[in-house]
């Protein structure tokens, strides 16, 4: 990766210099999808003639492949709509057309001349007709964490060595389709066959939902992946409380992950935690990671929203449900507890405090922002530019990444720009527009109206006193105690690292002056901050001991609230 920014540097700094004029400077990117590509994508289910992204990347290291170079400070794409796209038909990316938004690089007049490796790309959407009767255009979920790169469906070229010197066609054909990942099972263990003595106790659930399946217009699932307690199979009688851990996408990976095989359990990050589980007097509980991925982002964040639709009925009235009549779990709001980081602590948080009688406590490390005064860095109610800070004479970007010694890593201007380049309309997948579709109500063309304007960053203030109004944590804790207080007093927790890498401890700091002014009852919430530590730090050891012994630390700490709390099983 060093060669590769030193090489992307050398070309952000000639292309500073280089001339705007495209017209003769900048070659065109013509790009044919094949038949056979086309006949794939088909059979795969989704719809041809396509709608969708065809995107160009380049980059000077060709020791992988361009695709896998892209990032928000990774090697220069270019993406522009294609429709009615099918095989034998082909699209031009022309420099300075209006339609082709690009990153880190606006056009391809400023690529300097020089010999590259280039590959071109699609991204095939799905139409979808809502129950709230608008029409949307995005990536159907397809296993892959809504990661157009390697999204199963989407198509590429072989890469291409080219030398660019002025004008001219490069030509690119799509010919490669990104095949099925391995299918996350619909039941049974991870590993059948195992005998009860060596373990045994992962399973997975996947069901349809119905109230997404009528939002979205198609079927739509839900599902789950159990880590069963050791002596389940010894004590067939026995009922046991639940910890939900809420987050990103979890693919086929059990809860904290639990492996069978010892080897495997050697090389994951969580070495200890597989054979801690299988002991004996360890604290007996069930484990259960929620799979939730939308055509937004990897996680439906389990609540109800306008736009990415009715999760939090899915989640509370349909999966919960299902998993409490197939396991032996007690079905009691006090074994019912959530967990979860970064965009996971802020489902953790948002579901405990929305549904307040139906959950037992919540555990929100380096939560997402839960106070939209600072929305990382961006004061969303006072601020008038998101990029930047602004006065009369001068102009500072704002920052979205740091490093704890506080360098910083990149501008929320530039991880926009990438988002933007890689789906309009909220459609990248990204941080960001999960953001906007969760909290944004809908806009006049059905997708989320954004919270400020994408390419100058100016604020729309509208848009967010709506958020404050329907999602803003700490604003609705305040407002509604009177009536939610004595259903959470004692529930909420919170962790973070007092240099996050996205400024997210600032909102964490704001919510616990908050609730330290509530009374009748007494909040009785935790808060605790890391020293100098970093996105995602979550309290119960140091990042750099491993998040196996804080996996274990953090079991042993349940177990003690529950019993704390009059819990029996």
């Amino acid at each position: 990766m060093e060669k590769s920014f030193l090489s992307l540097f050398t070309l952000f700094a000639v292309a500073a210099c280089a001339p705007s004029d495209s017209g003769t400077k900048a070659p065109k990117f013509e790009i044919t999808l094949t038949e056979s590509a086309a006949q794939e994508i088909a059979a795969l289910g989704l719809e041809v003639p396509i709608v969708g992204r065809a995107y160009v990347i380049l980059t000077t290291d060709n020791e992988s492949e361009p695709r896998r170079q892209v990032g928000v400070r990774g090697v220069p794409f270019w993406g522009m709509e294609v429709r009615d796209f099918e095989g034998g038909d082909e699209v031009t990316l022309v420099p300075g057309d209006d339609g082709v938004i690009g990153h880190p690089l606006a056009d391809f007049s400023t690529v300097p001349p020089g010999d590259y490796t280039v590959q071109a790309f699609l991204n095939v959407f799905t139409t979808f007709n809502r129950a709230d009767g608008h029409v949307v255009e995005m990536h159907l979920n397809s296993g892959a964490g809504q990661s157009p790169w390697r999204a199963p469906g989407n198509a590429k070229s072989e890469p291409q060595q080219v030398h660019i010197s002025g004008g001219g066609t490069i030509q690119l054909e799509i010919s490669d389709v990104i095949p099925p990942t391995h299918p996350v099972p619909d039941g049974g263990s991870m590993q059948q066959g195992n005998p009860p003595d060596q373990g045994d106790f992962v399973r997975f659930v996947k069901i349809r939902s119905d109230a997404l399946s009528t939002f979205w217009g198609r079927d739509m699932y839900i599902g789950a992946n159990v880590l069963l307690p050791s002596d389940y199979m010894r004590n067939p009688n026995r009922r046991y409380p639940v910890l939900y851990l809420t987050g990103h996408f979890p693919g086929d990976r059990a809860p904290y992950g639990y492996s069978d095989d010892p080897q495997e359990g050697e090389r994951s990050r969580y070495a200890g935690f597989s054979e801690f589980w299988r002991t004996r007097n360890n604290p007996k509980m069930i484990l259960i990671s929620v799979r939730d991925a939308n055509p937004y982002y990897d996680t439906g964040h389990s609540v109800n929203s306008a736009n990415v639709g009715p999760y939090g009925d899915a989640f509370t009235e349909e999966l919960i449900p299902y998993l409490e009549e197939q396991f032996p779990i007690i079905a009691e709001p006090w074994a019912r507890t959530l967990a979860g980081g970064s965009t996971g602590g802020w489902e953790a948080l948002a579901i405990q405090i929305l549904y307040p009688e139906y959950f037992g406590g919540t555990w929100g490390w380096c939560p997402d922002p839960v106070d939209f005064h600072w929305y990382q860095i961006v004061n969303v109610y006072e601020d008038d530019n998101a990029y930047a800070d602004k006065d009369e004479w001068t102009s500072v970007e704002r920052p979205n990444n740091r490093r704890p010694d506080g360098t910083l890593v990149s501008t929320i201007r530039q991880e926009m720009g990438y988002e933007r380049a890689i789906g309009p309309n909220g459609r990248s997948g990204g941080q960001w527009a999960i953001w906007e579709a969760l909290f944004s109500p809908v806009g006049p063309d059905g997708y989320a109206m954004p919270i400020w304007d994408r390419v100058t960053g100016e604020i729309d203030h509208e848009v967010a006193e709506y958020w404050k109004e329907n999602w803003d944590l700490t604003h609705h804790l305040v407002n509604n105690w009177s009536t939610i207080g004595r259903n959470l007093a004692g529930k909420i927790h919170v962790a973070v690292g007092d240099m996050d890498s996205y400024y997210l401890n600032n909102a964490a700091e704001l919510m616990e002056e908050a609730l330290a002014n509530l009374t009748d009852p007494a909040p009785r919430a935790s808060f605790e901050y890391g020293r100098k530590e970093r996105h995602c730090w979550i309290g119960y050891s140091p990042w750099r001991r491993g998040e196996e012994i804080s996996s274990m630390e953090f079991i042993r700490v349940l177990d003690g609230y529950w019993k704390s709390r009059g819990g029996r099983w």
